[in-house]
């Protein structure tokens, strides 16, 4: 076999790689449009799924707030009477850390707190 025919055939080889490779690209091309496709209906639909969900969870949502803020004061009322409470009743101090509530005095709960 002279040089030519060997160079000839080590060119072949090569195109015929070069040939399988750009098949290999287009289809691995085409499985990632299908899949990046694929992922962007699905999080579409979760999308639009949720906020259908956040439409319908809303109202309930701002009945709970408006709720909590009408109860605030008295909730605060009586914590602060749990933690006058506390701090006359050494046995109920336990249960005050339990919920982070630290015990006051009377005349420390008496004293309002100044406003900013």
């Amino acid at each position: 076999m002279n040089e030519s025919e060997a160079n000839s055939t080590a060119q072949t080889e090569l195109m015929d790689e070069i040939v399988a490779l750009r098949h290999q690209v287009f289809s691995l091309l085409l499985a990632l449009v299908v899949v990046s496709g694929t992922l962007s209906v699905y999080l579409y639909r979760q999308a639009s799924t949720t906020g259908k969900d956040i439409a319908a969870i809303k109202p309930q949502a701002i009945k709970i707030i408006q709720e909590f803020t009408q109860n605030r004061a008295s909730m605060e009322s009586f914590v602060k009477q749990l933690s006058v409470y506390g701090g006359t009743h050494p046995d109920f101090q336990p249960i005050l850390k339990k919920y982070g509530i630290t015990p006051q005095s009377a005349a420390a709960a008496a004293a309002p707190k100044p406003k900013k």
